[in-house]
């Protein structure tokens, strides 16, 4: 136990920075394919390793940082190398880790030119999206930030389909642009506080010492609002999500799904909320109504595609719409809802789009219209698939149930109309994943092709089945990602209660 506590220190920097030096050393590494594909695996699996010493050794201490590590990093201006963790974070990083060897696994036979390059991006873009998950200084944060902008471009745009540059521009600029006004907020905040820590920021607004604060505070927290509703993305800013995830090569589809859309929501629940609690409070009506259009919008957009990869990304806007009407909850059950969601969103999603890929690699088609009766041909792909979107739709026992009633339970208390207008979304959700499975793998076989598909091969098995053990494993035992959630989500309710009391007092 001393042996793995002496890695406290320094293990946040491992978890993060394994996948890029993994990335780096594959430059070294002679062109053969398959060994540059067994290093990346190695080295993703190295990173899943190292990032589980995180929850296992998390301590349950609401008001601390773990794992911390703060180095001056840059003097003028004052810039820290300032790192740490807690409850809502922890899980993303691993959920990052988690997915990024099943990436390595779905490209195995998928990618075909600059096999090197590709490897090498996916495996710096973990770094920066675990960077993002684990910065406690807003100038690291921020580089962290646009960072995972370039690797995701370059994967779109060089190795995804159709009309994969116009989607790789679309989502930069998209991005970059909402980005701009978070850099403003956040050199508006270090020429106020003289620092970009987050610690020190949030502490210095709690005590009302920062001068001019209550003029700009609406300001700063629509600059952070914006960038992070972006990248959720939340209705209306949402327009580049389906041609990027259609567009995309399966790997980049599963890591945009599963990690880089929670940026947003993560910096959401962070930022937003933990720096500018006061206006929170009072934009959330018009943030939770934008939350339920885009669960209602979302579900009814998906429900009419005709493309299996284009309706789970619209799915995806419906299901994000949940975790950002849980964080404007302001409540116990929707903050822990929304973290849940996040995570299980992350590993059912992520386990639709390793599907549509491993259909696409046979067929070279997303169209529903091109399949029908696949369960006959393709009986243990339809089992994952099944189980797959029942966790999606939440099913008592798979992992999108737990979520989504915490939320639902949340924004039920925060205004019951809210909580019956999120609960159809629920309906909606059933509606369409299960009639996309009733059109492609019921019925006939209506295109002779379809007949000679293989079934999957022992590479897709182990690429799958730990997505579905993780979703029925979360589903069953919620309590071992919620006891590590719950600390973090009461210190972040802290200001909002003392909010209620003092309206109370009133």
């Amino acid at each position: 136990m001393n042996n793995l506590d002496s890695l406290n220190p320094i293990i946040l920097s491992l978890v993060t920075f394994i996948p890029a030096a993994g990335g780096l050393l594959i430059l070294l590494i002679p062109r053969r394919d398959r060994d540059i594909k067994l290093f990346a695996l190695v080295i993703s699996l190295l990173a899943f390793v190292a990032s589980l010493h995180l929850p296992v050794h998390l301590h349950r201490d609401p008001n601390l940082f773990k794992f911390e590590i703060d180095k001056i990093w840059v003097l003028s201006p004052n810039i820290h190398y300032h790192m740490g963790i807690d409850g809502i974070s922890v899980w993303l990083v691993v959920l990052t880790t988690f997915l990024t060897p099943l990436c390595v696994l779905i490209s195995w036979t998928s990618i075909h030119e600059r096999v090197k390059e590709f490897f090498i991006l996916l495996l710096i873009l973990e770094t920066a999206l675990i960077g993002v998950f684990t910065s406690l200084d807003l100038f690291l944060f921020y580089f962290f930030w646009e960072a995972t902008l370039i690797p995701m471009a370059l994967l779109i745009g060089m190795y995804g389909h159709g009309r994969k540059v116009y989607a790789a521009v679309k989502y930069f600029l998209f991005t970059m642009i909402g980005s701009m006004f978070m850099l403003a907020a956040i050199l508006w905040l270090y020429a106020k506080t003289g620092s970009f820590d987050f610690v020190i920021i949030q502490s210095a607004i709690r005590s009302g010492s920062v001068p001019g604060f209550q003029n700009a505070s609406l300001w700063l927290f629509l600059g952070f609002f914006i960038a992070f509703a972006v990248k959720v993305p939340l209705f209306p800013l949402h327009t580049w999500l389906p041609d990027a995830h259609v567009e995309a090569p399966t790997a980049g589809s599963v890591l945009l799904a599963g990690v880089l859309l929670k940026m947003g929501t993560y910096g959401l629940l962070r930022f937003d909320v933990g720096l500018f609690p006061d206006q929170a409070h009072r934009n959330a009506p018009w943030i939770m109504v934008l939350a339920l259009i885009g669960i209602i919008y979302g579900a009814l957009v998906a429900l009419v595609q005709p493309n299996m990869k284009k309706l789970i990304a619209y799915s995806s806007v419906s299901h994000l719409g949940f975790v950002v009407l849980g964080i404007f909850s302001f409540t116990t059950a929707g903050l822990n809802g929304a973290v849940f969601v996040m995570l299980a969103h992350g590993v059912a999603t992520g386990g639709l789009f390793m599907l549509a890929g491993i259909l696409y690699e046979r067929r070279h088609t997303y169209e529903i219209s091109e399949f029908g009766g696949l369960a006959t041909p393709m009986p243990k792909y339809a089992t994952f698939f099944l189980v797959t979107v029942l966790a999606s739709v939440g099913l008592p026992l798979m992992n999108g149930f737990i979520g989504e009633f915490l939320v639902l339970s949340g924004a039920f208390q925060a205004r019951p109309i809210y909580g019956i207008l999120a609960a159809t979304g629920v309906i909606w959700s059933a509606g369409y994943l299960l009639w996309m499975y009733q059109r492609v793998f019921f019925g006939k076989v209506t295109h002779q092709i379809n007949m000679s598909l293989p079934d999957l091969n022992l590479r897709e098995k182990a690429a799958l089945s730990p997505i579905a053990v993780a979703a029925l494993v979360m589903g069953v035992a919620p309590m071992l990602w919620l006891s590590a959630i719950d600390p973090a989500v009461q210190a972040a309710l802290t200001p909002f209660t003392q909010l209620a009391s003092k309206m109370v007092g009133q």
